[in-house]
């Protein structure tokens, strides 16, 4: 497998681009299925879950349309634990059924917030899709919805994931190499 050296850090390549694209071509047809003749407004989760959110997007059918908050809770290769919503929701989104895409979770504290955030607004249904899950970090209290991948507590990188602000660009996901 390949590896590549980010700042300090080396990575092997988990997950081959070829691989997240047939992925994200099942999820887009699942969701397709699931809101068909439903108005669905897609909620990208920045920075890093623009190239999910992008190629995920690109392959809906329905009459929908998209829009992003950013959050931000990593520093490094570590949580910070404290989730700071940095650009806020600005539609009115009430009655409206919405799917968060997210490109990673793992306690799903980002998730809640924002789950929270969409309850006050009164959204009509929530559907949650990931990329990523982290099965053995979740302790959050929503279902997961479409999930791309189940992966291992290890830090990752690539399609959209960064280390201090670098790797979003590569088309593979790379776990840190311990």
């Amino acid at each position: 497998m390949q590896e590549i050296v980010i700042l300090d850090k080396r990575f092997r390549e988990s997950i081959p681009g070829e691989v997240i694209n047939r992925r994200i071509d099942e999820m887009a047809m699942e969701l397709n299925r699931d809101y068909a003749g439903r108005e669905v407004v897609f909620l990208g989760i920045l920075n890093g879950a623009f190239m999910f959110s992008s190629e995920i997007f690109k392959r809906i059918d329905l009459k929908a349309r998209i829009t992003f908050v950013k959050i931000a809770s990593y520093r490094g290769t570590k949580s910070t634990g404290a989730v700071n919503q940095l650009i806020g929701l600005n539609e009115d989104l009430e009655d409206r059924d919405v799917v968060i895409l997210e490109d990673i979770v793992d306690s799903g504290q980002t998730l809640e917030s924002i789950v929270d955030v969409l309850i006050l607004k009164k959204v009509h249904s929530i559907g949650i899709a990931t990329l990523l899950l982290k099965p053995e970090a979740y302790s959050a209290r929503f279902r997961i919805d479409y999930v791309g991948f189940k992966i291992p507590n290890d830090f990752v990188v690539g399609f959209g994931l960064d280390y201090d602000g670098f790797g979003r660009n590569l088309t593979s996901v790379y776990t840190l190499v311990h």
